[in-house]
């Protein structure tokens, strides 16, 4: 948010991937005026009052075991890994509340983009129940076929995808 206030940027599309959608949610609460497109990418879609932790989701990582020193770090940080290298992710992100008061984020434009592993079932996607959510408020909904990081291992068709979008 300070980022798109500094640099006085308008028009911005935002896209939120996986815990990521927790950070646009918020974003487009403060700052409507700012945002001319949400888009979810296997994100969370929290709803005023919730955590990470809290939002409904299908299956889960058991968090507390990943926890260490008030940082979460999954099996798959490794120090030595090359880019593109995920890194150990604060574990209060995951466990405060969003506070969401303003409706006029409620006008901006949205599309979710569920991915699901080849030969599953869209249900047993851990984000299946935020996709849900989505329909349920008449946001488009796309099923892509990839695992949870499309945009490491599918980006073209990432990309093609989203630039369809506009």
């Amino acid at each position: 948010m300070n980022f798109i206030l500094f640099e006085d940027l308008y028009d911005v599309i935002l896209l939120g991937h996986s815990y990521g959608g927790m950070v646009i949610t918020g974003v487009v609460d403060r700052i409507p005026e700012r945002i001319s497109r949400l888009i979810y990418l296997d994100a969370f879609l929290p709803v005023d009052g919730e955590s990470l932790m809290t939002t409904p989701k299908v299956g889960g990582m058991d968090i507390e075991k990943m926890s260490r020193d008030g940082f979460i770090i999954p099996s798959w940080v490794k120090p030595d890994k090359l880019p593109p290298k995920d890194v150990p992710h604060p574990l209060k992100t995951f466990t405060d509340l969003i506070d969401l008061k303003n409706p006029a984020g409620a006008k901006i434009p949205v599309t979710y983009i569920l991915t699901v592993d080849p030969g599953k079932k869209p249900e047993d996607d851990t984000f299946f129940l935020s996709s849900e959510r989505a329909k349920a408020r008449g946001w488009p909904v796309i099923i892509m076929e990839a695992d949870h990081v499309p945009q490491w291992r599918k980006p073209e068709a990432t990309a093609d995808l989203l630039n369809g979008l506009r």
